[in-house]
């Protein structure tokens, strides 16, 4: 098997601009879905975003990804349903929780550069991958919080990182379990 950094490109998923399309489009609408579990927090929910967009941004590359997450805001914003809870409108990208709803381009572009840099492969590989960019959305997002509540910086980390670190760390666990699984599923089948 010759040597692909991503395996959506090792499944040749990205060898025109039609696939290209339809990864964006399906990434956005598997996003968008994984928005709709939640746990309901103020004000900042628990969801399956940050999975999704992981998975998403070790399985596509850094570019890819990007755009995956780019479509996703234009979805809501124009006002397809798929924000936490049902949620669409642009007002969501200026409220509580738009730093972390516009991290996310970040986020799965860097997910996506490691991967193109060398950590594709191997479970350890992939949840470092999956897990710094993880860890780094709480910035944008806990920083959007204090600027727009009257929230003191303290009391936005408490209500912004604190209670998601434990499970940023199950869900890059996730991510690097499933990738690593496509992987072997995929040296399987090629033999």
């Amino acid at each position: 098997m010759n040597r692909d950094t991503t395996l959506s490109a090792a499944l040749g998923a990205q060898s025109s601009l039609l696939t290209k399309a339809l990864l964006v489009l399906g990434g956005s609408l598997v996003v968008g879905l994984s928005a709709q579990v939640s746990v309901p927090m103020l004000p900042v929910p628990m969801t399956l975003q940050t999975l999704a967009i992981s998975i998403i941004g070790l399985t596509y590359g850094s570019r890819l990804a990007a755009a995956t997450m780019v479509a996703y805001l234009a979805q809501g914003a124009m006002g397809m349903p798929v924000f936490a809870g049902g949620g669409a409108g642009a007002h969501h990208l200026l409220g509580p929780t738009g730093g972390f709803l516009m991290g996310f381009i970040a986020m799965a572009w860097a997910t996506g550069l490691m991967v193109e840099r060398g950590f594709d492969r191997g479970l350890g590989r992939l949840f470092v991958a999956a897990l710094l960019p993880a860890l780094a959305l709480f910035l944008p997002g806990m920083l959007w919080l204090w600027a727009v509540t009257p929230l003191a910086l303290d009391a936005a980390f408490n209500a912004a990182v604190l209670p998601f670190l434990s499970g940023a760390l199950v869900k890059a666990g996730l991510a690097a379990l499933t990738v690593a699984g496509g992987w072997k599923a995929l040296r399987r089948l090629r033999g």
